[in-house]
């Protein structure tokens, strides 16, 4: 007989016992995958890298103290909970190019292994998604049912929502079940959901204050939360064009995190014209060179002390084009 080949009987024990093994595992894949489908039970692919994420934005994030500050805690606290009461809800403020959509791209991929590719990150446009004033009833059906299936697929799912004070008013008075703390809405565990909100409200108020601490002397990372918070959230209750008006998101407290982006001065704008080349490799003399030709293409204001970018960082990738 040949080496390895035993009895047909012995033969046939071997191959129920390997069909046994395989269709145990097959079970178990099975069991895995369903629990997926159910959000409370898996992570889908929210690999979170914390110390990744406080170490970029210490080195690429100019200006922004509290953003680090305030961003870093809350999520920390967070992800390293188990058992969340609530999702956490963030609401990004400030001026255009101060980094909101910077720091919502950089947080995106440090949380999910796929960043802004992952299916269980959701983007959300009012020029794109929610275009016309006398469709907001369908958009509203719409976007509750869409949350309503993500978090029922993925309970780890990040809903982002660009330019909420040009939303509709109304509109986002549907996702107040979802931002709140029980345990369960329409059947579907969603604690551990991460809404973010981005808004041009407050900018004005956050530049003025920026302005009187520059003008009283005062660091601006002397700056605290609570000399910023009151003014925005005036800006957007008293505002009947944002999205937040009569939502009962900032009213009923909804909000875990208000982060206010503070304008940006001369040295920061530098700070991301030397991030942007450092990606492209220049000698250090042409570096310098490109630096001042952007700055010195850039609006400051106000127009006495030309102080703050008037559009932050946000032209810093386009104009450099221009001088290379």
């Amino acid at each position: 007989m040949a080496a390895g080949v035993g009895p047909p009987g012995a033969r046939l024990l071997w191959f129920l016992g390997l069909l046994g093994l395989l269709s145990a595992a097959a079970a178990a894949w099975d069991l895995g995958s369903l629990s997926c489908s159910f959000g409370a039970f898996c992570d889908c692919d929210f690999r979170p890298d914390l110390r990744g994420l406080e170490c970029d934005l210490a080195q690429h994030l100019a200006g922004q103290h509290l953003v680090r500050q305030l961003v870093m805690k809350g999520l920390k606290a967070f992800v390293e909970n188990p058992e969340p009461a609530k999702p956490l809800v963030m609401s990004f403020h400030g001026w255009t190019g101060t980094g909101k959509s910077y720091v919502s791209s950089m947080l995106i991929q440090y949380l999910f292994r796929d960043g802004m590719a992952s299916p269980h990150v959701h983007h959300f446009s009012p020029v794109i998604h929610f275009p016309h004033a006398e469709q907001i009833e369908r958009y509203k059906s719409d976007l509750k049912q869409w949350i309503l299936g993500n978090l029922t697929t993925c309970g780890r799912s990040l809903f982002l929502f660009d330019e909420v004070d040009k939303m509709h008013p109304g509109l986002l008075g549907v996702l107040r079940p979802f931002l709140g703390p029980s345990w369960v809405v329409y059947g579907t565990n969603y604690r551990k959901a991460i809404f973010i909100f981005l808004s041009n409200a407050g900018g004005e108020q956050i530049n003025q204050l920026a302005l009187d601490a520059w003008r009283a002397r005062r660091d601006r990372e002397e700056l605290q939360l609570g000399d910023l918070e009151p003014a925005i959230s005036k800006a957007i209750v008293d505002n009947p064009q944002h999205g937040f008006w009569q939502s009962g998101i900032v009213e009923d407290q909804l909000l875990d995190l208000l982060v206010p982006f503070l304008p940006l001065q001369r040295h920061h704008v530098r700070h991301c014209v030397i991030n942007e080349l450092a990606q492209l490799g220049l000698a250090q003399q042409q570096e310098e060179e490109v630096v001042q030709a952007v700055l010195d293409g850039t609006a400051f204001f106000p127009e006495e002390e030309q102080l703050f970018s008037s559009n932050g960082c946000k032209t810093v990738a386009s104009r450099i084009t221009l001088f290379l």
